[in-house]
């Protein structure tokens, strides 16, 4: 009978183990695309950069 608890508990363990790691990559993906949806706004103010003929580095211009 031990070895029947020890099973049991093994899969219930892996279970919840499983379901916390679901719930996590979920709450990941939804900051991912919540950065993804915000990021073209902010990436239009920025200032774009030119490339300086004299010194080769690029500059804002």
């Amino acid at each position: 009978m031990p070895p029947l608890i020890l099973v049991a508990a093994g899969i219930l363990g892996g279970a919840a183990l499983l379901r916390l790691a679901v719930r996590e990559s979920r709450r990941i993906n939804r900051e991912l695309e919540e950065a993804r949806k915000a990021k073209p706004a902010e990436k239009e103010s920025m200032p774009k950069l030119r490339r300086d003929p004299d010194s080769g580095t690029y500059r804002p211009g």
